[in-house]
């Protein structure tokens, strides 16, 4: 704990609140003393079928949510910079579909619900957010608010990073689970309150299946629920992804892949035993919240201990822990916490340029801000994987995309190699695409591709 001092000290500097100090200062004690954050298969079992409402029993409360939608406000997670996809700004601003954004799109919906909108920036997404919303011609401008940040800490020593040539790597944001004490600290949560906003629904920016649906706000606000998570039922997709479980002390968590022990890693993985996964669209009441704060003077959710590199960039870079916690772990802090069991359509992230492809192909159409699955496909998922090589990072994909290609007919597409797609392309069926040379291969203009298409370009 030697080096605790230092990381009070730089935090100060950097005007981080003192509650997220004394945070922070939590979560670094656990670290020190070897605490990984798992939650061994012992201390849960999955939740009972029963236990989980359908959300399809739900349509009789649509009415009453709508009596309650000048209570309510969606938020938005906006502090991802999609990293991972090789993007420098905010991920919201990612042209998504039909030459429209992300932000575009969340916007779209709120205008056209009339429900207030508040984004949650980091310190990354702020600025590159606030001009594009100005950019925009708005009824009413949405509310922003600021997730906060913790120093990373060295593997080594326990000691503050320290990175001169860019002092911005130096921190990362402590995960979404920041969003209940930014709240509290930007003063968003009083606000809110004050307003008469009760009711929160929050999700990610880059899921496009996300709404602020009546029936769920219906059920959510009359029920007088603390917090609901939307969950939904998990495929082998889903098989690494955060699932719900009942915990020995009766309440209900989530559980990350993170937090689970090596050895118990195919349990983790059984879609059959732990059935449901967390589509991180969440509903708070915030006088619960409110009160919460007041009796614990913060949130301290379950930890996730993240190895990174300093620099993500350079996996030679020093060897850091990041601290972090996931927002749907706060249902193990409500009494009372309940699960609705959604529709798949209601998850539609966007975390890699394979999910961007689906997305963005006519699979989907985009109506006022929904987006809607093609009455001449009968399916709502596909597995597609692009060669990480050549498609990896936004601007390679693009390269190689000179018009993304029907997909309606498809049932499951794998490019392997340098492939470059011309325009009015279609895919069918099971397909293969494999270039076997070292030279970029081409899908001529007007082609038809179907079943395993073999390119040789020396």
């Amino acid at each position: 704990m030697k080096h605790l001092t230092s990381f009070i000290s730089k935090m100060e500097k950097s005007g981080i609140s003192p509650i997220v100090i004394e945070t922070f200062g939590y979560y670094y004690e656990k670290i020190v003393a070897g605490e990984t954050g798992l939650i061994p298969g012992r201390d849960i079992r999955p939740p009972d079928p029963d236990e989980v409402t359908d959300s399809e029993t739900l349509g009789d409360y649509a009415e009453a949510g709508r009596k309650f939608l000048d209570n309510a406000v969606r938020i938005t997670l906006n502090g991802g910079l999609g990293t991972s996809m090789g993007l420098t700004k905010a991920k919201s601003l990612l042209e998504v579909k039909d030459g429209r954004t992300f932000l575009d799109i969340i916007v779209e919906k709120a205008e056209k619900s009339g429900v207030r909108l508040a984004l949650m920036n980091s310190f990354s997404t702020h600025d590159d957010t606030l001009a594009a919303l100005s950019d925009m011609n708005l009824s009413r401008f949405p509310m922003t608010f600021l997730q906060h940040k913790f120093p990373k800490i060295l593997q080594e020593n326990f000691a503050p990073a320290q990175w001169p040539q860019n002092e911005e790597l130096e921190w990362n944001p402590p995960g979404h689970g920041d969003i209940y004490t930014a709240l509290h600290t930007s003063g968003m949560l009083g606000q809110l309150l004050d307003a008469g906003i009760r009711y929160a629904f929050i999700s990610n920016s880059d899921n496009l299946g996300a709404d602020l649906d009546t029936s769920l706000l219906g059920y959510f606000a009359g029920k007088q629920f603390p917090f609901m998570m939307e969950v939904s039922d998990r495929t082998p997709a889903d098989a690494k992804g955060g699932h719900l479980a009942r915990h020995k002390n009766g309440r209900l968590i989530l559980r990350e892949s993170a937090q689970c022990p090596d050895d118990e890693l195919d349990a983790f993985r059984d879609i059959k035993r732990y059935g449901f996964f967390n589509t991180n669209n969440l509903w708070v009441n915030l006088e619960f919240l409110r009160k919460l704060i007041e009796e614990e003077k913060t949130v301290r959710l379950p930890m996730i201990l993240n190895p990174k590199t300093l620099n993500p960039r350079d996996k030679t870079s020093p060897k850091v822990f990041q601290a972090e916690t996931a927002m749907g772990a706060a249902i193990s802090l409500f009494e009372g916490a309940v699960a609705v069991k959604v529709p798949r359509t209601r998850f539609f992230p966007v975390k890699k340029c394979s999910d961007l492809l689906f997305i963005r192909s006519d699979c989907f159409r985009l109506r006022h801000g929904d987006l809607i699955l093609n009455p001449n496909r009968t399916r709502d998922s596909m597995k597609i994987r692009l060669d990480p090589a050549h498609y990896a990072k936004i601007d390679q994909f693009d390269a190689r995309f000179k018009a993304v290609p029907s997909l309606t007919d498809c049932e499951s597409l794998s490019v392997e190699g340098d492939v470059l797609f011309e325009k009015n392309v279609i895919i069918r069926g099971n397909v293969i695409i494999r270039n076997t040379g070292t030279a970029q291969a081409i899908v001529r203009e007007g082609s038809v591709v179907e079943g395993e298409t073999e390119l040789n370009c020396p």
